[in-house]
């Protein structure tokens, strides 16, 4: 395969910057251009060797690149995509990161109309609730999976081109449709997410909270853990996929609502039978090839 002769990270932290790291050890990238906010964030990318080159403008930063990553919180993309788009070649490749799907590809057709034939929307599925380019790590696509939404409008060159970047770096790539991803992750990553945020304010609203805090052990820790992810992106996330998490938010609150009624009603055989399901279901799952 041959390299990326330019790639553009439009956002230089764990998701671009991993990307990038895994291009160059695999010698499919020859020059890594990191674009971002924070003069302070590129100049640590450079001292790790995510990149070999900052800049503050995407305009100027995309001219000549044949790769371009985005790898912002959705909620910037659509400014970043209206700046780039006077300066990309007719050929370069835009890709992105983002956690929802319909909103990045809505945000395409409207400023890269010139462009979709290389548009192609993606989702690594390897989140952290760390973020910068001090987060970026060579390995963190190895074996995990990769979604791709592909366009109407792609060229099959230019999907199998990102498919098998991705590959390069250790991902299994998978392709669905912007909706049906949109619905699956409000399931499995979205409301979970916002479940853990709602829980941690909980206990933050008790009159002794530090002192549970100070108890809290193992479980709680695992449990919670994902509430300590980023503010900004995970409300862009929520704002973007509102009627897949509205439906899935309703859902769990239905199940919280008979859980307050066994509990009050006392009856341990139906108490047992709904912790019995999610418990064996868990398990089967947590198992290979569960």
């Amino acid at each position: 395969m041959n390299p990326v002769n330019k790639l553009v990270l439009l956002g230089t932290g764990l998701i671009g910057g991993s990307f990038a790291l895994a291009l160059k050890r695999a010698r499919l990238v020859n020059e890594v251009v990191g674009v971002g906010r924070s003069m302070s964030n590129l100049e640590r990318a450079i001292e790790l060797k995510v990149i070999d080159s900052a800049s503050l403008d995407a305009a100027s930063a995309v001219q000549g690149a044949d790769l371009v990553m985005l790898g912002t919180p959705v909620g910037q993309m659509g400014a970043l995509m209206q700046q780039i788009a006077p300066h990309l070649a007719p050929d370069c490749i835009v890709t992105d990161g983002g956690s929802t799907k319909q909103d990045v590809v809505a945000l395409y057709r409207q400023h890269l109309p010139q462009q979709l034939a290389h548009c192609i929307p993606g989702h690594p599925i390897a989140g952290s609730d760390l973020s910068g380019a001090s987060a970026a790590q060579y390995g963190l696509y190895e074996g995990r999976r990769v979604v791709l939404t592909a366009l109407p409008e792609n060229t099959q060159e230019s999907i199998a081109r990102v498919r098998a970047l991705w590959e390069a770096c250790g991902a299994v790539v998978h392709e669905l449709s912007a909706e049906e991803h949109d619905g699956i992750f409000a399931c499995v990553s979205h409301v979970p997410h916002l479940l853990a945020f709602s829980y941690m304010n909980a206990v933050l609203d008790r009159d002794n909270a530090d002192r549970c805090l100070d108890f809290a052990a193992t479980g709680f820790r695992d449990f919670t853990r994902i509430a300590g992810s980023h503010p900004e992106m995970w409300r862009d996330i929520t704002l973007a996929n509102r009627d897949a998490i509205l439906r899935d938010l309703n859902a769990n609150r239905a199940r919280l609502d008979e859980l307050i009624a066994l509990v009050e009603s006392t009856d341990a055989d139906a108490l047992t039978t709904f912790i019995d399901r999610a418990s064996k279901a868990r398990s089967k799952w947590g198992k290979p090839g569960g």
